[in-house]
């Protein structure tokens, strides 16, 4: 009777949070006027900060300092050190005095930067005196100084060349920090948030300070929020909306577009672009809450500024509710090189496997195994190609993870193999809550071993999920990462192949009767870590984890796929993620350009948005439309809420169908491309998808341009945002042309161009000067279209000349690192076309094999008068002739082609076009 009526109380408690969060609720969820450190933080004023800089002098290669109040000279110093890294970085650190043993040691976010990053340090010989001793300076870079004013402390990066700032900190004196202090009966530092109590050992232990980015006309980043890519200002004059952006990583069931509001990942890092000095970036690595300010130009207008500053310049504030001040300055000046910066740091993103990138079929949930047979054989029967299908938390076994509803599922292994016999693949969910069942071995091994995390009372955490009464592993603990690493091997889990991978949700942590959600602040991790200080990174952690648990299952040979809703700084190191329980409706489909933007710029360039919205029945329209654009998104996965009506591509009738379908092979012809810009962010940290802008970064037109995306440096992609659009306006950046990617029709540049709109596609254009590889044959998956032969699509500019390269290795396991891969670049001028081999020349020769070769050379813009071309060094003739561009399609125009010059992709040789 007793679990009857528990089983009862929980399903009367889920659904009434189901019902609570059906629709965005903004009073569940605090704001900073309930958010004691952020509403004391803003409360500050201008100048507030007496901090002078004391003791600087160079210690072990760094800049170091002791931070004192002007008023309180005997109070505790904090210490400052500035080192200095290679490419132009800046790294500032400043905590308590560990000799005047402070009640605990702060906590600050292990396994982020990169391990290689401590020896691109450059150690400092010596300090350079300014402003008659008021400042100290140090080199940073060619033509790149750092200064540490003194009294008041200030820091900033100079640009020696012209003298002007790039980026400040404290300049405006709003510098706070409070240190953690030793609890008495008196102190009463309890804070409450409607039904919960947060205990704070320590006291309040905030930092905030303001950070000025110079020349700037728009900052850009720190996601992840459903809002425009340019980041509007939060305060100051003539600003309505007065909430900061918040950063805390939360479980925000259905929300809202256009709301400066946090959603399930953090990435503290801010990129600034202006016409005049080009790009900077600033990234605090803290893990805790973060409330951040964009401040409108006048903010300051009623204090009185100790120094005089540039007004060409965006000032925020920072605030956050604990951690360290360990923050990176990034110089440029490029956009490009902000992102290598940034990635420098934290990682470049991984290299996914090649299915990964094709398209993937979700819902929550495929009921069975006959359900996945069905979606599985119908694919095949409209020759619609497909690499993944998914399953949601319904085929476990009573949301036990690692196991399978064997009622359901009772073949799994062979349900499996099914699909890898067509080069399928299957993704199943884990989440971090275990479920608290004394018969469930999971459980039962990490109660006994101590791996959960603890409440404050240092019992194991029990909080409410999907399964019920749940545990949470503590994945700070490298030792439970480890053994959450094993769970992923065939022995453990059990029903699981070699072409089954993984998608972590709800690893906010999500908790349904935690406040906000989410797990208590005062919960404690490994070594006494509070949860307030590393909540944004338990997602990262996870991923880590399970990332780390693929690798180790295949030996070190297979690359993992692993799908994160939560994400951290340094998430891009561990596999993809994508922007959450969006919802079926035009403002979603829009808004999921700037939010994927957003994350390439943030180095998380693996990331799209559920085509079709979670929630809701598109109508046919905007899913075709959605499917249209998220061809090009760089993670392109349907998914669905098990409550929406089936929306498999055949079920809108045959018309939405072939829509869909020609969609689909958009993205399948381009997978050679995406594929080599994926290369190219794994190797350098350049986004898939950039904003127009980081091509463009002089062309103003493109700042604040979120509706239209680049797709590497090659294609231009404009959405189809609203229904029954007969026309779209499209801005075209830069001097050269660009062709049409279905009609190969030019277009000028620097112009806005309104262009009929067709149900057929959106709006895309390959720039003019670029050469693209297709793969134009359509099989069932990536997997069987791996020998098949290219297409060079070469797009000339007004010069006659185009460039292009092409990656290419075994799609799925670590040999590419030992240089088993080709890597081609393509140039065409003065009418000829060579292949060139930039693959560096590896000592084990373990260059990857291949026999593909090139099928078709189509020239767009070629002037008139080849009619043959010379291929060397075979010495063959071969004719010039009219083609479709696109076989598959109907009335496909026809376009300058060279069909079957048999060149291997792996080979060097020339073509010339002869008159």
């Amino acid at each position: 009777m007793r679990i009857k009526t528990l089983r009862f109380l929980f399903l009367l408690f889920l659904c009434s949070h189901l019902t609570s969060v059906l629709s965005w609720k903004k009073e569940e969820f605090r704001t900073c006027h309930q958010t004691p450190f952020c509403k004391r933080a803003r409360s500050r004023i201008p100048g507030s900060s007496s901090l002078i800089a004391t003791h600087v002098t160079i210690t072990d290669g760094d800049l170091t300092a002791k931070l004192t109040p002007k008023s309180q000279p005997q109070a505790k110093p904090l210490i400052l050190t500035l080192s200095v890294h290679q490419h132009g970085i800046l790294r500032l650190k400043i905590d308590e005095d560990a000799s005047l043993s402070p009640p605990k040691k702060r906590f600050e976010v292990p396994d982020v930067v990169v391990p290689e990053f401590a020896s691109s340090k450059l150690w400092l010989p010596r300090l350079s005196e300014e402003d008659n001793g008021l400042a100290s300076s140090v080199y940073l870079s060619d033509g790149h100084s750092a200064v540490l004013r003194h009294d008041p402390f200030e820091l900033f990066v100079r640009d020696d060349n012209s003298g002007e700032r790039v980026i400040s900190l404290n300049s405006h004196g709003l510098f706070d920090f409070e240190q953690l202090q030793e609890k008495s009966e008196d102190d009463n530092w309890e804070e409450t948030f409607r039904s919960h109590t947060d205990r704070r050992p320590y006291g309040p232990q905030s930092i905030s300070f303001d950070v000025s980015l110079y020349g700037a006309d728009f900052v850009y980043g720190i996601p992840e929020r459903a809002t425009t890519l340019a980041l509007k200002p939060t305060r100051g004059p003539n600003v309505e909306e007065s909430e900061p952006y918040r950063l805390f990583n939360l479980d925000v069931f259905e929300y809202i577009h256009d709301s400066p509001f946090g959603l399930y990942g953090s990435i503290p890092f801010m990129v600034s672009h202006g016409k005049t000095r080009g790009s900077s970036g600033f990234f605090w690595l803290n893990a805790a809450e973060m409330q951040i300010d964009v401040l409108a130009p006048g903010w300051e207008a009623a204090a009185e500024s100790h120094i005089a500053l540039p007004s060409h310049r965006i000032d925020t504030f920072w605030m956050s509710e604990a951690g360290v001040v360990d923050t990176f300055f990034f110089i440029g000046p490029n956009p490009k090189d902000v992102l290598q910066q940034y990635t420098a740091v934290t990682g470049t993103p991984t290299m996914p496997q090649m299915f990964s990138i094709a398209y993937h079929q979700c819902r929550w949930n495929y009921r069975d195994e006959e359900d996945v047979e069905h979606v599985d054989s119908k694919f095949d029967e409209l020759d619609i190609p497909y690499d993944v299908l998914w399953l949601d938390i319904e085929h476990t076994n009573g949301k036990r993870y690692f196991t399978w509803d064997r009622a359901l599922f009772p073949h799994p292994e062979e349900m499996q193999k099914k699909l890898a016999g067509k080069g399928r693949r299957m993704v199943t969910i884990v989440d971090p809550h275990i479920k608290r069942d004394d018969d469930f071995y999971l459980h039962k091994e990490a109660s006994k071993k101590g791996y959960y995390v603890k409440d404050s009372s240092g019992n194991d955490f029990d909080g409410w999920c999907w399964p019920g009464s749940s545990s949470y592993p503590d994945t700070l603990n490298p030792e439970i990462r480890s053994w959450w690493a094993d769970k992923f091997s065939y022995e453990n889990y059990v029903g699981s192949t070699p072409s089954l991978y993984i998608w972590n949700d709800m690893n906010e942590p999500s908790v349904f009767n935690g406040p906000e959600v989410t797990m208590p602040r005062d919960v404690l991790h490994n070594g006494g870590v509070e949860h307030r200080e590393l909540h944004n990174a338990y997602g990262y952690y996870f991923h880590m984890a399970t990332a780390d648990g693929l690798v180790k299952r295949g030996n070190g040979n297979d690359r993992p796929f692993v799908l994160s809703r939560a994400l951290f700084a340094g998430s891009q190191r561990y596999g993809a993620v994508w922007t959450g329980d969006n919802t079926a409706d035009w403002d979603h489909l829009r808004v999921s350009i700037p939010m994927v933007l957003t994350l390439g710029l943030t180095g998380m360039s693996f990331s799209g948005a559920d085509v079709g919205g979670f929630f809701g029945n598109p109508e046919p329209e905007l899913l075709v439309r959605w499917y249209q654009l998220g061809a090009y998104y760089p993670f392109f996965r349907a998914h669905a809420h098990h409550d929406t009506k089936r929306r498999e591509p055949w079920l809108f009738g045959e018309r939405n169908t072939e829509l869909i379908k020609d969609a689909i092979h958009v993205r399948y012809a381009l997978l050679p491309y995406f594929y080599t810009l994926f290369r190219e962010a794994n190797t350098s940290g350049v986004p898939v998808v950039r904003p127009l802008w980081m091509e463009f970064p002089s062309d103003e037109a493109t700042f604040s341009n979120d509706e239209a995306f680049m797709v590497g440096s090659s294609l231009l992609v404009q959405g189809i945002y609203t229904e029954r659009a007969k026309h779209a306006s499209v801005y075209l950046p830069g001097k050269e042309s660009w062709y049409d990617l279905r009609t190969g029709t030019a277009y000028k540049g620097r112009v806005k161009h309104k262009l009929e709109v067709t149900e057929e596609s959106i709006p895309a254009f390959q720039r003019a000067g670029t050469i693209i590889a297709r793969k134009d044959r359509f099989r069932r998956s990536s997997t069987q279209m791996a020998n098949d032969p290219y297409t060079l699509v070469i797009a000339l500019n007004s010069s006659q000349a185009a460039e292009g390269e092409l990656y290419i290795d075994d799609g799925s396991s670590f040999n590419f690192l030992q240089g088993a891969y080709i890597h081609r670049r393509f140039i065409f001028s003065n009418g000829k076309l060579t292949s060139i081999d930039l693959a560096p020349a590896s000592g084990s020769n373990r260059r990857y094999p291949s026999d593909a070769f090139i099928e078709r050379i189509i020239l767009l813009g070629q002037a008139p008068g080849s009619k043959n071309a010379l291929i060397e060094p075979s010495n063959q003739k071969i004719d010039i002739e009219l083609a479709p561009l696109w076989f598959l399609r109907a009335r496909a125009p026809a376009v300058v082609t060279v069909r079957k010059p048999d060149v291997r992709v792996a080979e060097d040789w020339t073509i010339t076009f002869l008159v």
